[in-house]
Protein backbone atom coordinates (compact mmCIF):
# COMPACT_ATOMS: atom_id res chain seq x y z
CA UNK A 1 0.00 0.00 0.00
CA UNK A 2 1.71 3.57 -0.76
CA UNK A 3 0.69 6.68 -0.71
CA UNK A 4 -0.16 8.37 -3.46
CA UNK A 5 -0.88 12.48 -4.33
CA UNK A 6 -2.85 13.30 -7.68
CA UNK A 7 -3.61 16.62 -8.25
CA UNK A 8 -6.36 18.03 -10.69
CA UNK A 9 -9.09 15.38 -9.55
CA UNK A 10 -11.88 17.05 -10.21
CA UNK A 11 -12.63 15.66 -13.62
CA UNK A 12 -10.57 13.97 -16.37
CA UNK A 13 -7.58 12.01 -16.13
CA UNK A 14 -6.80 12.33 -12.34
CA UNK A 15 -10.08 11.84 -11.43
CA UNK A 16 -9.95 7.90 -13.00
CA UNK A 17 -6.37 7.94 -11.28
CA UNK A 18 -7.41 8.60 -8.14
CA UNK A 19 -10.67 5.93 -8.19
CA UNK A 20 -8.08 3.28 -9.57
CA UNK A 21 -5.31 3.76 -7.16
CA UNK A 22 -8.17 3.57 -4.19
CA UNK A 23 -9.70 0.69 -5.89
CA UNK A 24 -6.16 -1.12 -5.85
CA UNK A 25 -5.48 -0.26 -2.09
CA UNK A 26 -3.41 2.55 -2.32
CA UNK A 27 -3.88 5.66 -0.08
CA UNK A 28 -4.97 8.40 -2.27
CA UNK A 29 -4.83 12.61 -1.43
CA UNK A 30 -6.62 14.55 -4.03
CA UNK A 31 -5.97 17.80 -4.54
CA UNK A 32 -8.32 19.95 -6.51
CA UNK A 33 -10.53 23.21 -6.02
CA UNK A 34 -13.58 21.02 -6.71
CA UNK A 35 -13.90 17.27 -5.44
CA UNK A 36 -16.20 15.19 -6.84
CA UNK A 37 -18.80 12.97 -4.61
CA UNK A 38 -16.99 9.79 -5.53
CA UNK A 39 -13.87 10.83 -4.33
CA UNK A 40 -15.51 12.22 -1.39
CA UNK A 41 -16.95 8.68 -0.59
CA UNK A 42 -13.97 6.62 -0.91
CA UNK A 43 -12.76 5.06 2.45
CA UNK A 44 -9.02 5.51 0.74
CA UNK A 45 -9.23 8.91 -0.84
CA UNK A 46 -8.46 12.06 1.71
CA UNK A 47 -9.69 15.23 -0.54
CA UNK A 48 -8.77 18.33 -0.15
CA UNK A 49 -9.79 21.63 -1.81
CA UNK A 50 -6.37 23.26 -3.15
CA UNK A 51 -5.92 25.86 -5.29
CA UNK A 52 -2.25 25.65 -6.17
CA UNK A 53 -1.56 29.25 -6.62
CA UNK A 54 -2.37 30.06 -3.30
CA UNK A 55 0.38 29.66 -0.90
CA UNK A 56 -2.16 29.34 2.49
CA UNK A 57 -3.96 26.38 0.02
CA UNK A 58 -0.50 24.16 -0.06
CA UNK A 59 -0.05 25.18 3.65
CA UNK A 60 -2.51 22.28 4.30
CA UNK A 61 -0.71 20.24 2.21
CA UNK A 62 1.99 20.13 4.29
CA UNK A 63 0.05 19.55 7.51
CA UNK A 64 -1.75 16.90 5.95
CA UNK A 65 1.36 15.19 4.85
CA UNK A 66 3.07 15.68 8.21
CA UNK A 67 0.47 15.01 10.47
CA UNK A 68 -1.44 11.88 8.61
CA UNK A 69 1.11 10.76 6.26
CA UNK A 70 4.26 10.99 6.96
CA UNK A 71 5.88 9.78 3.57
CA UNK A 72 5.26 9.80 -0.02
CA UNK A 73 5.42 6.91 -2.48
CA UNK A 74 4.20 8.76 -5.56
CA UNK A 75 3.41 12.56 -6.48
CA UNK A 76 1.71 12.90 -9.66
CA UNK A 77 1.57 16.60 -10.97
CA UNK A 78 -1.52 16.10 -13.66
CA UNK A 79 -3.33 19.60 -12.61
CA UNK A 80 -3.16 22.00 -15.42
CA UNK A 81 -5.01 25.31 -16.60
CA UNK A 82 -5.61 26.55 -19.88
CA UNK A 83 -5.80 29.35 -21.96
CA UNK A 84 -7.00 29.41 -25.94
CA UNK A 85 -6.01 33.19 -27.11
CA UNK A 86 -4.04 35.08 -29.81
CA UNK A 87 -0.52 35.78 -28.12
CA UNK A 88 -0.92 39.38 -28.98
CA UNK A 89 -4.37 39.14 -26.59
CA UNK A 90 -3.36 37.83 -23.79
CA UNK A 91 -2.42 40.43 -20.65
CA UNK A 92 0.45 39.38 -18.47
CA UNK A 93 -1.74 38.45 -15.83
CA UNK A 94 -3.21 36.09 -18.03
CA UNK A 95 -0.15 34.66 -18.57
CA UNK A 96 1.42 34.59 -15.61
CA UNK A 97 -1.75 32.84 -14.05
CA UNK A 98 -1.45 30.02 -16.44
CA UNK A 99 2.80 29.69 -15.04
CA UNK A 100 0.79 29.94 -11.68
CA UNK A 101 -0.90 26.43 -11.99
CA UNK A 102 1.59 24.66 -14.18
CA UNK A 103 4.89 25.47 -13.17
CA UNK A 104 5.20 27.24 -9.68
CA UNK A 105 2.11 24.78 -8.70
CA UNK A 106 4.61 22.26 -9.71
CA UNK A 107 7.63 23.28 -7.89
CA UNK A 108 6.13 24.67 -4.69
CA UNK A 109 3.96 21.56 -4.27
CA UNK A 110 7.33 19.16 -4.92
CA UNK A 111 9.45 21.51 -2.58
CA UNK A 112 6.80 20.38 0.27
CA UNK A 113 6.80 16.93 -0.62
CA UNK A 114 10.82 16.44 -0.40
CA UNK A 115 11.01 16.17 3.27
CA UNK A 116 8.29 13.09 2.69
CA UNK A 117 9.45 11.54 -0.35
CA UNK A 118 12.20 8.52 -0.13
CA UNK A 119 14.19 6.08 -1.76
CA UNK A 120 12.19 4.69 -4.13
CA UNK A 121 9.66 7.71 -4.33
CA UNK A 122 8.83 8.79 -8.02
CA UNK A 123 7.61 12.18 -8.96
CA UNK A 124 5.56 11.88 -12.33
CA UNK A 125 4.69 15.32 -14.10
CA UNK A 126 2.22 15.20 -16.67
CA UNK A 127 3.42 17.45 -19.47
CA UNK A 128 1.91 17.30 -23.31
CA UNK A 129 3.11 17.30 -26.64
CA UNK A 130 2.85 21.01 -26.93
CA UNK A 131 5.71 21.20 -24.47
CA UNK A 132 8.26 19.34 -26.48
CA UNK A 133 10.92 20.96 -28.83
CA UNK A 134 10.74 20.60 -32.07
CA UNK A 135 7.04 18.96 -32.42
CA UNK A 136 3.82 20.74 -34.02
CA UNK A 137 2.84 23.29 -32.32
CA UNK A 138 -0.70 25.40 -32.40
CA UNK A 139 -1.58 28.89 -32.71
CA UNK A 140 -3.71 30.29 -29.04
CA UNK A 141 -1.86 28.17 -26.59
CA UNK A 142 1.69 30.10 -26.08
CA UNK A 143 0.87 30.08 -22.48
CA UNK A 144 -0.31 26.73 -21.60
CA UNK A 145 2.17 25.23 -24.47
CA UNK A 146 5.19 26.99 -23.17
CA UNK A 147 4.43 26.32 -19.61
CA UNK A 148 4.24 22.97 -20.47
CA UNK A 149 7.94 23.38 -21.68
CA UNK A 150 9.02 24.60 -18.23
CA UNK A 151 7.91 21.99 -16.37
CA UNK A 152 9.53 19.14 -18.47
CA UNK A 153 13.04 21.37 -17.95
CA UNK A 154 12.38 21.25 -13.87
CA UNK A 155 11.82 17.72 -14.07
CA UNK A 156 15.36 16.98 -15.70
CA UNK A 157 16.73 19.06 -13.20
CA UNK A 158 15.09 17.76 -9.78
CA UNK A 159 16.22 14.10 -11.57
CA UNK A 160 19.50 15.35 -11.34
CA UNK A 161 19.54 16.89 -7.82
CA UNK A 162 17.71 14.05 -6.02
CA UNK A 163 19.40 10.91 -7.97
CA UNK A 164 21.64 10.34 -4.52
CA UNK A 165 18.43 10.19 -2.72
CA UNK A 166 16.88 7.40 -4.53
CA UNK A 167 14.16 9.97 -6.01
CA UNK A 168 12.90 9.48 -9.85
CA UNK A 169 11.59 12.71 -12.10
CA UNK A 170 10.07 11.60 -14.90
CA UNK A 171 7.68 13.35 -17.32
CA UNK A 172 4.53 12.09 -19.59
CA UNK A 173 4.49 14.46 -22.37
CA UNK A 174 0.55 13.52 -23.63
CA UNK A 175 -1.07 14.06 -26.73
CA UNK A 176 -4.63 14.08 -27.29
CA UNK A 177 -6.65 12.58 -24.67
CA UNK A 178 -10.82 12.98 -24.88
CA UNK A 179 -10.98 15.10 -22.04
CA UNK A 180 -12.69 18.66 -21.04
CA UNK A 181 -9.98 20.38 -21.45
CA UNK A 182 -8.96 18.93 -25.00
CA UNK A 183 -12.46 20.09 -25.79
CA UNK A 184 -11.63 23.44 -24.80
CA UNK A 185 -8.20 23.61 -27.21
CA UNK A 186 -10.12 21.60 -29.88
CA UNK A 187 -13.22 22.22 -29.82
CA UNK A 188 -14.77 18.91 -32.34
CA UNK A 189 -12.18 16.91 -32.27
CA UNK A 190 -12.00 13.35 -31.43
CA UNK A 191 -8.95 11.82 -29.28
CA UNK A 192 -8.41 8.15 -30.05
CA UNK A 193 -8.19 7.78 -25.90
CA UNK A 194 -10.44 8.15 -23.22
CA UNK A 195 -9.59 9.63 -19.78
CA UNK A 196 -9.64 5.94 -18.31
CA UNK A 197 -7.31 4.90 -20.95
CA UNK A 198 -4.78 7.03 -20.41
CA UNK A 199 -5.22 6.66 -16.41
CA UNK A 200 -4.51 3.26 -16.86
CA UNK A 201 -1.36 3.65 -18.95
CA UNK A 202 -0.18 6.43 -15.87
CA UNK A 203 -1.17 4.66 -13.04
CA UNK A 204 1.06 1.65 -13.95
CA UNK A 205 3.69 4.07 -15.15
CA UNK A 206 3.46 5.72 -11.48
CA UNK A 207 4.10 2.39 -9.69
CA UNK A 208 6.77 0.77 -11.78
CA UNK A 209 8.17 3.70 -14.39
CA UNK A 210 10.57 4.98 -11.82
CA UNK A 211 12.75 1.16 -12.16
CA UNK A 212 12.98 1.78 -15.82
CA UNK A 213 13.39 5.82 -16.11
CA UNK A 214 14.98 8.72 -14.51
CA UNK A 215 14.87 11.65 -15.49
CA UNK A 216 13.28 11.12 -18.64
CA UNK A 217 10.55 12.49 -21.06
CA UNK A 218 8.28 9.62 -22.29
CA UNK A 219 6.09 10.70 -25.27
CA UNK A 220 2.60 9.71 -25.00
CA UNK A 221 1.15 9.97 -28.32
CA UNK A 222 -0.26 8.56 -31.45
CA UNK A 223 -2.06 11.73 -32.95
CA UNK A 224 -1.47 15.42 -33.43
CA UNK A 225 -3.10 16.67 -31.79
Amino acid sequence: MKNIIITGTSRGIGYELALEFAAAGHNVLALSRKQPQALLENENISCLSIDLSLEEDLEKIQQFIATTWKKVDVLIHNAGALLLKPFGEISAQEFENIYKVNVFGVANLTRICIPYLQKGSHVVTISSMGGIQGSMKFAGLAAYSSSKGAVITLSELLAEEYKDKGIAFNVLALGAVQTEMLQEAFPGYEAPLNAKEMADYIFDFALNGNKYFNGKVLQVSSTTP
